[in-house]
């Protein structure tokens, strides 16, 4: 076994989760652990042009099998290397973090000061191209294009003369990737209002802290 696939095997995923400053969470089996002295940034570059051709292309497990050949270790160890850091760089760009918080973020998973520099120039190189392919890959929803709406009023009815029943109708259209689409709803003037006043109680909900906190991490 050479020097470089030496290296190599000292790569494993550990079973343990890490919360940095930046709450930039790591799930179990999927944090990079490595015995620092004896990792290369050659070895961890390697794993980051897969890492980032894996974003771009999906999973490929030829490229795993090419890259166990070349470092002299089994392919499993590539794909958890690789899933381990597109995770940390996902999540990184998601959040769009500072270059100090994500040197902040790698610090604690205790690479040698090499390897971080490495780790944070493939993020700040690739953090762009990242969150535009994760936003080709979030589900495309139907979204309001405008609306029509109409009120009529029931004044009577056969077996009640006096009677005062108002309906409202709004056709909404709708629109999703440029397809239009339209749907019917029909409510009562009491559901309606109780229906804006529990969209705009979730819209001043929005603006809290503690929403903006979790609209940062699932954006």
């Amino acid at each position: 076994m050479t020097e470089f696939s030496q290296q190599m095997a000292h790569l494993y995923c550990n079973g343990m989760a890490v919360e940095p400053v930046i709450q930039l969470k790591f799930p179990v089996g999927r944090i990079l652990m490595v015995h620092t002295a004896e990792l290369s940034c050659d070895v961890v570059g390697e794993f980051g042009r897969i890492a980032v051709e894996f974003l771009r292309k999906g999973s490929n497990p030829k490229v795993y099998e090419g890259a166990a050949r070349k470092l002299e270790v089994s392919s499993t160890t590539i794909q958890q290397a690789v899933e381990g850091l597109t995770y940390l760089l996902t999540e990184s760009s998601k959040l769009m973090i500072s270059e100090v918080d994500f040197q902040d973020s790698v610090l604690v998973l205790g690479f040698q000061e090499e390897i971080n520099k490495v780790l944070l120039q493939l993020y700040l190189d690739n953090r762009k191209e990242i969150c535009q392919i994760l936003t080709e890959l979030e589900p495309s929803l139907s979204h309001y294009h405008n609306m029509e709406w109409r009120l009529d009023v029931q004044l009577a009815s056969r077996s009640l003369r006096h009677q005062i029943k108002p309906t409202i109708t709004m056709k909404l259209h709708l629109k999703q990737n440029e397809q239009l689409s339209t749907q019917v709803l029909q409510t009562d003037p009491a559901t309606l209002l109780h229906l804006i006043q529990e969209l705009e109680q979730a819209l001043a909900e929005m603006k809290t802290n503690h929403c903006r906190r979790i609209v940062r991490n699932i954006k």
